[in-house]
């Protein structure tokens, strides 16, 4: 009987998940979301990624570029 009612409500608290995460989210203007803001906001995540993969661009085309040109002359 205890387990009955402990897959009840681990499914009616998985069921009002969703629902929460709806009320939760709020629409973001496509001009918002290139906005520079500071603190945790959307914002900075999406600038946070871009300046990430733009650091690992960079690296691996300076590591390509000094492996194919940099080699000691022997």
């Amino acid at each position: 009987m205890a387990s009955e009612s402990g897959t009840t409500t681990a499914a009616a608290a998985s069921s009002a998940e969703p629902g929460s995460d709806r009320a939760a989210r709020q629409p973001v203007a496509n001009g918002e979301l290139n906005a520079w803001r500071r603190g945790f906001t959307p914002q900075a995540e999406i600038w946070n990624g871009r300046l990430a993969m733009l650091g690992l661009s960079v690296g691996l085309a300076t590591l390509l570029l000094v492996r194919l040109f940099g080699g000691s002359p022997s």
